[in-house]
């Protein structure tokens, strides 16, 4: 079949795309065979592979084929440059969330200056991707993560663990455990469910994600409408809101905070791609709740 790293991956590339799958998957998939990053791959693209190297690499491809997402063969995905083991009880992290770090960073070290301890909670956290890499991004940041299962939970702590990082683990619906114990936080930050109920998804994310982290009701607003009612109950008077939201869904998140924040600053960010993905709020202490 071939036995050199440019012919697997000239294999692996026709095959995919002969499937309806991304080229691109196959350099992951043999980079995670071989052990390498990319800069050994294209300084070796003329070695030669074992049999077992091939075996190995052809099984894992056609694995991908079947619809396996690619980071559940490998274990992991890449995010803010640390790597986060994933599997199929957490939502694999996706570039437009670090685009949402990002810009919960940038307002942090504006919004709070003077403050030595920032606290924090992210709702919804899966794997922690956004809580870990927040309180090791700045150490100010004083972290909670929130998850209505165990099972993400779990993989949540895995990851704390393995990348150093201290944040409380919590499980519960949304704000709730925080409510009951009276507790105010200066940052809310979610990447809630907000796929609308009807729309179709790829194979590899419909069928390997788990549901509870991807639809957000008829029209994928239901759990921002629900923030709303719980929002008030924990924010300080003056306060960061960090949402993602789906394409076409910005102005609506927007409309919902304006509506129950009188006065708060809100901004509906466009990732890389153009895409409103992201909708922060600044409520200022002159900002009213109603």
């Amino acid at each position: 079949m071939f036995n050199k790293v440019y012919e697997a991956l000239n294999w692996a590339s026709s095959f995919l795309e002969e499937s309806g799958r991304e080229a691109k998957a196959g350099e992951l998939l043999l980079l995670h065979v071989l052990g390498w990053d990319r800069t050994q791959l294209f300084m070796n693209m003329r070695e030669d592979l074992s049999d077992k190297q091939v075996d190995e690499f052809v099984q894992v491809v056609k694995r991908h084929e079947t619809g396996i997402p690619v980071q559940h063969i490998t274990g992991y995905e890449e995010f803010y440059g640390r790597r986060f083991i994933v599997n199929q009880e957490v939502l694999i992290p996706r570039p437009e969330t670090e685009e949402l770090v990002e810009g919960v960073l940038k307002r942090v070290n504006k919004l709070f200056t003077n403050q030595d301890i920032i606290k924090a909670v992210d709702v919804g956290t899966g794997s922690g991707a956004i809580a870990i890499t927040l309180t090791l991004e700045d150490h100010k940041i004083e972290m909670t993560a929130i998850d209505i299962a165990k099972e993400s939970l779990k993989i949540a702590n895995e990851n704390a663990v393995a990348l150093h990082a201290s944040i409380q683990l919590i499980e519960g619906d949304m704000l709730l455990p925080l409510i009951q114990k009276g507790e105010k936080v200066d940052v809310v930050v979610s990447n809630p469910p907000y796929i609308p109920e009807s729309e179709q998804l790829s194979d590899i994310v419909h069928d390997h994600e788990p549901h509870r982290a991807l639809f957000g009701g008829k029209d994928g607003l239901d759990f921002y409408r629900r923030f709303m009612d719980q929002l008030p109950l924990v924010l300080k008077e003056k306060a960061l809101l960090a949402f993602e939201v789906g394409m076409g869904q910005g102005e609506s998140v927007a409309q919902l905070i304006r509506s129950t924040f009188q006065g708060a600053k809100v901004e509906v960010e466009l990732d890389i791609n153009g895409k409103d993905r992201m909708v922060f709020a600044e409520l200022l202490g002159t900002s009213q709740k109603i």
